[in-house]
């Protein structure tokens, strides 16, 4: 009880730092209800998606996949491939929250979204003085405010979808979200190298069943932006 005092100004930090994204977050969960119910699911195997896999790209994946009747092994696999860029983000968060508790490494892993890791690891190399107790308020401040507003949006979209007018173009809110994470990540020259490659390596092998080249490049980015970190670390040292 002692540590709340301290945990609280980090917990309102990140709910602060959340609230921007209910912009897209509640589109984009609206859409997610539209699609699953037109691809012919019912309100509880859409909130099934949504509370259970809380991860809106490989959701759209599985239901786009679904409504072409590929096998179950296809569905199970592609949304794994597509999810497969939580393993990094859990890499990049280790080194901070790596060291709590079973119990909120289960919670932490359930709760990770897009959004929520690029602020946590923002605010995490931003403050590297947080106790790991700081942090782990700050990841829940941010989760508080986001994850509700996604179950709200996706039932909202599952009962009322079809009322909702085609010129509303909720499908707006899957660019702008990862353009909003995308921009102040790009600090320095390998965070733009990786871009740039993982832009033009997507783009070149778009034409990848599954979302394969979207991993390729993945992996491409991630060796661009490591090897250019290494040329500046030796240019610095020489």
């Amino acid at each position: 009880m002692t540590d709340t005092p301290k945990l609280a100004p980090a917990f309102w930090r990140g709910f602060r730092h959340g609230l921007p994204f209910i912009l897209v977050i509640v589109p984009f969960g609206l859409l997610f209800g539209v699609a699953g119910t037109e691809a012919g699911l019912n309100l509880a195997e859409v909130m099934g998606f949504s509370i259970l896999v809380i991860a809106g790209a490989s959701q759209f994946t599985a239901v786009q996949l679904m409504s072409d009747n590929a096998p179950v092994i296809m569905v199970l696999l592609t949304s794994l491939a597509v999810n497969l860029r939580m393993a990094m983000y859990s890499a990049s968060l280790a080194p901070h929250l790596g060291t709590a508790p079973s119990w909120q490494k289960s919670l932490i892993a359930y709760f990770m979204v897009d959004q929520v890791y690029v602020m946590s690891i923002q605010d995490y190399e931003a403050r590297p003085a947080q106790s790991r107790g700081q942090k782990m308020a700050y990841y829940a401040g941010i989760c508080a405010v986001l994850c509700p507003q996604w179950y709200i949006s996706t039932w909202v979209g599952a009962v009322v979808g079809k009322a909702i007018p085609p010129e509303f173009a909720l499908d707006f809110a899957v660019p702008i979200t990862f353009l909003a994470m995308l921009a102040p990540a790009l600090r320095s020259l390998p965070h733009v190298a990786a871009a740039g490659v993982s832009v033009g390596v997507a783009l070149a092998l778009a034409w990848m069943p599954s979302g394969l080249g979207l991993l390729i490049a993945a992996v491409a980015a991630m060796a661009t932006g490591a090897q250019v970190e290494q040329w500046q670390n030796r240019k610095r040292a020489a």
